[in-house]
């Protein structure tokens, strides 16, 4: 039996609220903590780079991810409390979208107690499936998440990109793309359906306007295809034939891959591009996906009558399979030396062995190589990480 109390009361008048549907969020939010009795809340939002928590409001300064109780949160995923010095007490939740990390909530209040933090999730929660739902079309959430101007091959390239981590109880798919605000060519997706992760990395020729119309249109024929059930050969065929008939002086390189959720069957095309790279154990299996490419997307040069290629291997639970554009290991370290392929696969080896999540690996790694870099990428840089990871099976008496 479901029984009821104040707060779950107002909580059900707030959404009932006709305005509290379109009302600018941090209003809303206020409204909505204050009649849960939680007296203030403020929501902040990751930008672009993942480098800062940025508030709703102009009379909250800005946080570091890395060093900050709030970014603690958002890093883990995870419930934080501190004490202010001035009898207050502020709990820091994640604000989370499915698998994917938006920012944090502060909830500001003189105690803290079972039901304040149940409130406290609650509003969380609904502060995520509000962003989630608003944030396509709110330029105001854009703006505070942007650091500087974005160039305009970006601009067309990020309308495209799904989130950065998608996932379910049994598979997480997570992507960082950089330099963030000058992406030309580069370009990720991924998709979830009830038995199927899709993923895809994609590099176009070039570093303009016409490299980022180029992964555009493979995206969106990518999609075409896959949402009618597309196998991937003819997936791969359609993106061969839209840039064929639409940019015919185009290209790309890509790995498109379909990962059975059950059996952990992973499938790919490789389309002229550095190999899938697979951590087991705490190892780089060295060349375990390496397989003779076929041509870059849009140069079908293949003998009359074969089809591209597809594939095969078998994932064991645990297993991380990375997908990247060439920039992340022809990146430069200070000392002039290629980050290269060893020293990609050992960050990501160590942080599965401290039991980092997924999107935070990325998000650190990333960061290491801009970090590292005497100046700017001199291209772009792209990781995708798929982990699967599925449920055990019960065992019998």
């Amino acid at each position: 039996m479901v029984t009821s109390d104040a707060g779950g009361d107002a909580l059900q008048e707030f959404l009932a609220e006709a305005v509290s549907r379109t009302a600018d969020l941090a209003p809303a939010l206020s409204r909505c903590a204050k009649a849960l009795g939680l007296h203030h809340a403020v929501a902040y939002l990751a930008d672009i780079q993942q480098r800062h928590l940025i508030p709703l409001t102009d009379a909250t300064p800005a946080l570091p991810i890395d060093d900050s109780p709030a970014g603690w949160s958002y890093r883990t995923q995870s419930l934080r409390v501190e004490a202010d010095g001035s009898g207050m007490v502020t709990a820091w939740f994640p604000l989370i979208d499915g698998a994917e990390r938006l920012g944090v909530l502060a909830v500001h209040t003189p105690a803290l107690s079972a039901v304040s933090l149940a409130r406290g999730r609650a509003v969380a929660t609904l502060v995520a499936m509000m962003l989630t739902s608003r944030r396509a079309y709110k330029d105001s959430f854009v703006r505070r998440t942007r650091t500087e101007r974005m160039r305009l091959p970006s601009e067309l390239l990020r309308a495209f990109l799904p989130p950065r981590t998608i996932g379910d109880a049994r598979v997480v798919s997570t992507a960082v793309l950089e330099p963030a605000y000058e992406i030309g060519g580069d370009a990720f997706d991924h998709a979830l359906t009830e038995t199927a992760l899709h993923v895809g990395v994609l590099d176009s020729m070039g570093h303009d306007l016409a490299s980022g119309l180029t992964s555009a249109l493979s995206l969106a024929a990518c999609r075409n295809a896959r949402r009618v059930g597309a196998e991937l050969p003819e997936l791969v065929r359609t993106v061969d034939e839209a840039l064929a008939e639409w940019l015919p002086e185009q290209f790309c390189t890509a790995v498109l891959a379909q990962l059975d959720l059950d059996t952990g069957v992973l499938r790919w095309c490789n389309c002229g591009h550095p190999a899938p790279l697979l951590i087991r154990d705490q190892r780089l299996l060295t060349d375990a996906l390496e397989r003779d490419p076929d041509p870059p997307l849009g140069l079908p040069h293949l003998p009359a009558g074969r089809e591209r290629r597809v594939h095969e291997a078998t994932l064991r639970p645990g297993d991380r399979v990375l997908l990247y554009t060439d920039g992340v290991t022809e990146a430069r370290m200070p000392d002039g030396e290629l980050f290269g392929l060893q020293r990609f696969a050992d960050y990501v080896i160590r942080a599965t062995a401290a039991g980092e999540l997924a999107p935070e690996t990325l998000r650190r790694l990333i960061h290491s190589i801009l970090d590292a870099e005497t100046s700017r990428l001199k291209d772009d840089a792209t990781i995708m990480l798929l982990e699967w990871q599925p449920p055990p099976v019960p065992t019998g008496w």
